[in-house]
């Protein structure tokens, strides 16, 4: 398994560690019958790591996608690690930034990651 491959599997639950802060956080207790009813009552470290948590699913299958495409293409094998380690890199401190309400940072990492995801399309 190249390390790209395993890049996806750490994107991949990456959205599950978001997904517990804002559980544990959340000043409400979660009632697993209703695991969602908590999300409207949301705020600050909570509503800005479910944040992260919904936008770490958008960004995932584009991801994935990218860099299947690059090896299916014969793409340079430590090209495709690169980006895809930027990719995670990123979106690590993607959450970071928008834990601690950092917009500027948050939107630069962002267009990191983004840049990584559609450079994976070319690199074959």
């Amino acid at each position: 398994m190249t390390f790209a491959y395993v890049c996806i599997v750490i994107a991949l639950i990456l959205p599950m560690i978001w997904a517990g802060i804002a559980k544990k956080e959340s000043k409400i207790p979660i009632n697993n019958n209703a695991p969602r009813d908590h999300i409207l009552h949301l705020q600050g470290r909570a509503k800005n790591a479910y944040g992260v948590e919904q936008n770490s699913y958008e960004s995932f299958p584009p991801f994935a996608i990218a860099v299947i495409v690059a090896h299916l293409t014969g793409g340079i094998q430590l090209t495709i690690d690169i980006l895809a380690g930027l990719y995670i890199a990123s979106r690590l401190l993607y959450g970071v930034f928008y834990l601690q309400g950092k917009g500027t940072l948050r939107s630069a990492t962002f267009m990191v990651g983004l840049i990584a995801t559609i450079s994976l399309f070319f690199v074959g």
